[in-house]
């Protein structure tokens, strides 16, 4: 079955402002994020792109569109299920202030039980994803052969929670995982298990220099900004 290449979108301005961003209209990269997005093709330059499938949010519209632009073979393809979590009331509210809702500790320690207040659970969100990336590897192995790779941009959560999947960890155990924007997680799928052969690369190890303050013993909802 096909290799799975999942493109965390790049840096946003939501990532810079510490909002939460969710299914907010009209989120787009930052400066950064652009800079991540003009990077990528450069990135995969060496491998087989079949197809190229892409959350419909902006961010992630224009992570893929210089990749797109660089193979103009290539047609861009919107899976609405890998869209971002629906966060319903949270969505567009800063993260500092919802670490003080006490169920920002049930996301943290038992995402598994979790359902956004107005939107949707955790549960839902991964079997979602899950649901389409299997009906994705079924059809790109029809139509390009079992060894085809292709993309996906998709958000930290739903990433996250794909390789919690891949790996047959439950997901009360997926804020263990962390994935930068534009970071690059592979996942090779074969007829009896998935094997996870790149987790959110980035290319450099700027993200593990000490920083200031330090890190959080939470896992940021959404994913983080990553490296100053």
């Amino acid at each position: 079955m096909p290799t799975l290449i999942l493109v965390r979108h790049g840096r946003s301005t939501a990532n810079t402002e510490g909002v939460l961003a969710g299914w907010t209209p009209g989120v787009a990269l930052d400066d950064r994020g652009a800079a991540q997005a003009a990077a990528l093709p450069g990135r995969l330059a060496e491998l087989p792109i079949s197809e190229v499938v892409s959350s419909p949010l902006q961010r992630c519209q224009e992570t893929v569109r210089p990749l797109l632009a660089a193979r103009p073979g290539l047609t861009g393809h919107t899976e609405e299920r890998i869209g971002e979590a629906h966060y319903g009331d949270w969505t567009g509210r800063k993260l500092a202030e919802l670490g003080d809702e006490p169920l920002m500790r049930v996301v943290q320690a038992h995402p598994s039980a979790v359902a956004f207040p107005g939107g949707e659970s955790m549960r839902a969100m991964q079997t979602r994803a899950a649901e389409a990336v299997r009906e994705w590897n079924a059809r790109v192995e029809r139509d390009h052969g079992a060894d085809a790779v292709y993309v996906m941009c998709s958000h930290g959560d739903i990433i996250k929670s794909l390789v919690a999947d891949a790996l047959g960890l439950h997901l009360d155990l997926f804020q263990r995982i962390s994935v930068e924007p534009c970071s690059i997680t592979a996942i090779r799928y074969t007829r009896l298990r998935p094997f996870l052969v790149r987790l959110g690369d980035t290319g450099d190890l700027t993200s593990l220099v000490p920083r200031e303050e330090p890190p959080a013993d939470d896992a940021p909802v959404g994913g983080d900004a990553g490296a100053p």
